[in-house]
C-alpha cells in the first residue's frame, strides 16, 4: 500500500513538472505558432542554474553558493528567459522548419556544453548533492510535500498563462499566429510579440528543469536528451495545442502511457532485451500521435473558438 502511494506521488509530481514545460511550449506554438524543437535545452538551463546555485562546492564543478531554494528557482527562470531572449533575437526572422532546426541545434549544443564543460557542469558525472526542499522529512512526507510544491507551481503557471492569453495581448498574439501580414497591417509589432511569447514560454521550461533538479537532487546531461523534447511535444499534441487545460491533460496522459509501458517492458521482456525493449515506449507514443492526428487532430481538448464581442452582439440581434 505504501509502495503504491509512493509511486502515485512520484507519478503525479513528474507529470506536473512536465506539464509546466508543456504550458510554456503551448504559449510558443499553440498561441504564437513558433516551432521550438529545443525545449529540452531550456529545461537543462534551468536545472543546471539551480544546481550551480545550491549544490555544495566540489572540484568537479562550480558550487558552494548556498542559495535558498526559492531564490535559486527564480534565478533559474530568469537565466532561462535571458538565454531565450538571446536566442530569440538571433532567430527572430526564422519561421516553421527553419526555426525548428535552429532551436534543435541550439538544444544539442547546450547538451554538448553540459557534457564537456566539466569544470562548470561536472561533465558526464553530473552534479550531485543539489539542495532538496523538505529534505529533512521522511521519504513519503518529502514526496507529498514536493507534490504540493509541484502542483502549486503548475497551478500558478496555468493561471498566469490563462490570464495572459485571454488578455488583449493574447488575442493579438493569436492574430499574429494566423496571419502575420494582416496583424502587421493593423499596426501590431509582429517581431516583438513573437519574441515576447518565446521568452515568456521559455521561463516555465526553466522552472520545470529547476524543480526536476530539486526533486531528484542530481542532474546530468543524460537527463536532457532529445527524446524529452519529443515527449513534451507529444503531450501538447495529444492534449490539444492552443488550450492550456489540454496541455496539462496531455502531459498526464502521455506520461501515464510512457510509465505504464515501461512497467510492462520490465515485466514481460527478458532482461537481456530490456534495453531494446525500451524503444517500445517511444513506438507507443508515436502510434498515439498518429491516432490523434487521424481521429482527433485538434487533440483531446482543442483550442476554444474565439470571436469578436461585436460579432456576438450582431449575431444576437439577428436572432
Amino acid at each position: 500500500m505504501m509502495g503504491t502511494l509512493s509511486y502515485v506521488v512520484f507519478f503525479v509530481t513528474v507529470a506536473s513538472l512536465f506539464a509546466i514545460a508543456t504550458l510554456g511550449l503551448n504559449l510558443q506554438w499553440g498561441f504564437s505558432g513558433q516551432f521550438n524543437a529545443g525545449v529540452v535545452g531550456f529545461m537543462a538551463i534551468g536545472a543546471y542554474t539551480y544546481a550551480a546555485l545550491t549544490a555544495p562546492a566540489q572540484h568537479e564543478h562550480v558550487g558552494g553558493l548556498d542559495w535558498p531554494v526559492i531564490a535559486a528557482v527564480a534565478a533559474a527562470m530568469a537565466v532561462t528567459a535571458l538565454v531565450a531572449l538571446a536566442i530569440g533575437l538571433v532567430t527572430i526572422r526564422l519561421r516553421t522548419d527553419y526555426l525548428a532546426l535552429a532551436t534543435f541545434g541550439i538544444a544539442a549544443a547546450i547538451n554538448h556544453l553540459a557534457l564537456n564543460l566539466e569544470g562548470i557542469t561536472g561533465g558526464g558525472r553530473g552534479i550531485a548533492g543539489i539542495a532538496k526542499p523538505f529534505a529533512d522529512l521522511p521519504p513519503l512526507w518529502f514526496g507529498l510535500a514536493f507534490l504540493a510544491l509541484a502542483t502549486g507551481a503548475l497551478l500558478a503557471v496555468y493561471l498566469l498563462l490563462e490570464r495572459l492569453v485571454r488578455s488583449p495581448w493574447g488575442r493579438a498574439l493569436r492574430a499574429v499566429r494566423e496571419d502575420e501580414v494582416a496583424a502587421a497591417a493593423l499596426g501590431k509589432d509582429v517581431d516583438r510579440m513573437r519574441l515576447t511569447a518565446f521568452v515568456i514560454g521559455a521561463a516555465p521550461m526553466g522552472l520545470s528543469g529547476a524543480l526536476y533538479a530539486a526533486f531528484i537532487g542530481y542532474v546530468s546531461p543524460y537527463d536532457f536528451l532529445a527524446i524529452l523534447t519529443f515527449q513534451i511535444w507529444a503531450m501538447l499534441i495529444v492534449g490539444g495545442s492552443g488550450n492550456n487545460a489540454g496541455a496539462v491533460l496531455g502531459s498526464f496522459v502521455v506520461w501515464a502511457l510512457w510509465s505504464l509501458s515501461g512497467i510492462v517492458v520490465v515485466l514481460i521482456v527478458p532482461t537481456k532485451l530490456q534495453v531494446q525493449g525500451g524503444a517500445i515506449q517511444a513506438i507507443l507514443i508515436g502510434l498515439l500521435l498518429v491516432a490523434m492526428l487521424i481521429f482527433r487532430p485538434r487533440g483531446l481538448m482543442g483550442e476554444r473558438l474565439h470571436s469578436s464581442p461585436l460579432l456576438r452582439d450582431d449575431a444576437a440581434v439577428r436572432h
